[in-house]
């Protein structure tokens, strides 16, 4: 019986742990460990994002580059470096096998992202991390995981967050914020909520892509979200 095709959605931060920048190892051996109970059950691709070095938008303001494109492509870079890191701790201590598949060319330390070779290594059973995006400026992480979903033929995103899921409000600033477990695209969309870009919902629309968004940092809810307990919020 073949396994159903999954993609999970890893931000930079969640690398890093407590902290927003750099990388944390607790943090990752806590992914490395949910990601091992799930990998015999399901064909996993991760998109990985790249906050915890770069973030585009953030790097713009700060250097006030004129040429924002050079920013946005410094992102992608630094989701590159996020995949070849925990590339490492999967395999070398939890014995995965991995592919790293990176949207731009850097054939030292990834192959390029071809559908087909994503596809086949999936088939066999290796967790393919995709890195640098959608490869082009003005695109976001999350955009990048709903195409390389609908690309991968996955039947359902999971972005895993440090929050139980969708809030009215960012629950980290305001503690009267209240989860919404379900809700439309045009719901999402209308009520101006961003913890998954728009652009990203909006192409999840087009393709009828449910997106879960779930807090992956408590112990067991990767497993639970994808063996259809009712955690987390979905965008559908």
């Amino acid at each position: 019986m073949a396994k159903e095709r999954v993609l999970l959605k890893i931000s930079g931060e969640s690398l890093s742990g407590e902290g927003k920048t750099g990388h944390d190892r607790k943090a990752m051996d806590f992914l490395a460990k949910e990601i091992l109970t799930v990998k015999d059950l399901f064909e996993l691709a991760i998109v990985v994002g790249g906050g915890n070095l770069i973030r585009g938008t953030t790097l713009k303001k700060e250097v006030l580059l004129q040429d924002g494109v050079v920013a946005d492509y410094a992102g992608m870079v630094a989701t590159i470096i996020n995949a070849a890191v925990f590339q490492n701790v999967l395999e070398e201590d939890f014995g995965l096998e991995t592919r790293v598949a990176s949207a731009l060319e850097v054939k030292e330390v990834a192959e390029l992202f071809i559908r087909r070779k994503v596809i086949s290594h999936l088939n066999k059973g290796r967790v393919v991390l995709l890195a640098a995006g959608t490869g082009k400026p003005d695109f976001s992480t999350d955009t990048a995981m709903v195409l390389n979903a609908h690309e991968i033929g996955a039947k359902i995103i999971l972005k895993g967050t440090k929050v139980d899921g969708i809030f009215d409000r960012d629950p980290k600033k305001d503690d009267a914020a209240v989860l919404i477990p379900n809700i439309s695209y045009i719901d999402y969309l209308n009520r101006n909520l961003n913890i998954v870009d728009t652009t990203a919902v909006t192409l999840a629309r087009n393709h009828s892509l449910r997106i879960k968004v779930f807090n992956i940092f408590k112990e067991g809810n990767l497993r639970k979200i994808l063996t259809g307990e009712n955690i987390g919020s979905e965008i559908s």
